[in-house]
């Protein structure tokens, strides 16, 4: 019998190209897709959903919540979310809240699948790397440092940063500037390349 997977997301086309994908795999039944946290969790528990795969960044309301609810409703059911860039404190929050997987965005569409089949029966399903990011607390870095690191690596502009950690712009700036110091970088760019071949991000 096929898993029943959710698939939620503020970009429709988006979402409903991701159903499309994960319908081709003979044991994966797409059940619903939607476009907003209330009606997810709902259609979670309503279709007895076996897994809801989730793009945080293109749904409305928090993907921490809505993991935790869902969790409540539907123990059975695997969380997966798909992001760009996850930071250390991302990690550690998703972890907390239950989830199965973080899939990142420039994953292709055999990890998807592959994914979202393991969280659909219970499995987690994480890059070791992320895992062992999780709470990792070497080296001179704060978390909140490395987060901005990380982003930088990423491409992320100081304004993308704020909206993802929820800091403001001169926050980000000052745990730039810290990091750069605490690793006698040149600038921000240099600070990723030396905390990138220490392994602190």
């Amino acid at each position: 019998m096929a898993s029943r997977i959710v698939v939620a997301g503020k970009s429709l086309l988006t979402a409903e190209m991701m159903a499309e994908s994960l319908s081709r795999a003979e044991d994966l039944a797409v059940v619903t897709v939607v476009s907003n946290f209330q009606k997810l969790v709902e259609v979670v528990e309503r279709k007895d959903a076996d897994a809801a795969l989730i793009d945080p960044e293109r749904l409305h309301g928090d993907c921490m919540a809505a993991a935790c609810e869902i969790r409540r409703v539907r123990p059975l059911c695997g969380v997966a979310l798909i992001v760009d860039a996850p930071t250390r404190t991302f990690v550690d929050q998703a972890l907390g809240a239950g989830v199965l997987s973080i899939i990142p965005r420039s994953a292709g569409l055999r990890r998807l699948i592959d994914s979202v089949r393991g969280v659909a029966s219970g499995q987690v399903v994480m890059d070791p790397q992320l895992l062992s990011a999780a709470g990792r607390q070497d080296g001179p870095l704060s978390d909140r440092e490395a987060d901005v690191l990380r982003l930088t690596a990423s491409g992320a502009s100081v304004k993308e940063m704020s909206g993802e950690l929820y800091l403001s712009s001169g926050t980000i700036r000052n745990l730039a500037s810290g990091a750069i110091k605490k690793l006698g970088a040149r600038n921000r760019y240099d600070a990723v390349r030396i905390a990138s071949e220490q392994c602190w991000i």
